[in-house]
C-alpha cells in the first residue's frame, strides 16, 4: 500500500533546511511525489514503512521526526472532510495533525488553546492517526501549536487542510 511521509519542522525559520523537490531523484526506489516545501511526500511504490523510514533517515542531512501514514487513510479523510463546517471562514484555517504513534492516554476532545478569552487553536476531534482542528490567523498561534504535541505526547506533525487536498489529488491521479 502506498504511504504518505510527513517530516516534522523542516524548512521553517531557517532550520532543517533542505530541498524537498530533490528527494525524489535521490530515492527513485520509492517513487516519491513531493508536495510543497514542508516535507510532504507520496510514496507510490509498494514498500514497507520500515524501508521508507530507513531511506528517509539515510537521505536527510539532519535528524527529524518522520511520520508515515497509509495513503488510504488520507484518501478517506479527504473524502469525509470532517472539517467542512469551517470551510470558507475567513478568520479560521483548517489543519490536520498526524500522530506518529498511538498515544498512551487519549485527551478529552474538543480542546481549545486560548490567549485570554479568545481561542487561537481548537482541536475538534480525532479519527485514526489524525487530530483535526482549526486555528485563527494570529501571530501568537504558532506558539500554541507546540501544545498539540504535549496534548498527545507522541511525535506529531501538522499540515494545513489544503495539503490534505493536494495529497488526495496526487493519489487520485495515481489510481489505476
Amino acid at each position: 500500500m502506498p504511504h504518505i511521509v510527513l517530516l516534522r519542522g523542516v524548512n521553517v525559520g531557517g532550520h532543517r533546511v533542505f530541498r524537498p523537490a530533490q528527494l525524489p531523484a535521490q530515492l527513485p526506489e520509492l517513487g516519491l511525489v513531493n508536495i510543497g516545501a514542508a516535507g510532504t511526500f507520496v510514496v507510490q511504490k509498494r514498500v514497507s514503512r520500515e524501508r521508507v523510514h530507513a531511506a528517509f533517515t539515510k537521505a536527510l542531512p539532519f535528524a527529524t521526526a518522520i511520520v508515515i501514514c497509509d495513503a488510504a487513510d488520507i484518501r478517506r479523510l479527504a473524502d469525509e472532510d470532517p472539517l467542512a463546517e469551517y470551510a470558507g471562514q475567513k478568520d479560521v484555517t483548517r489543519f490536520v495533525t498526524v500522530l506518529g504513534a498511538e498515544p498512551e492516554a487519549e485527551p478529552i476532545l474538543p480542546v481549545e488553546f486560548k490567549d485570554g478569552r479568545r481561542w487561537l487553536i481548537r482541536i475538534t476531534g480525532r479519527t485514526g492517526p489524525f487530530a483535526l482542528g482549526v486555528y485563527r490567523r494570529d501571530p501568537k498561534t504558532i506558539g500554541f501549536l507546540g501544545r498539540v504535541d504535549r496534548l498527545f505526547d507522541v511525535p506529531v506533525t501538522t499540515r494545513n487542510w489544503n495539503t490534505i487536498g493536494a495529497i488526495a489529488k496526487v493519489l487520485d491521479t495515481a489510481r489505476p
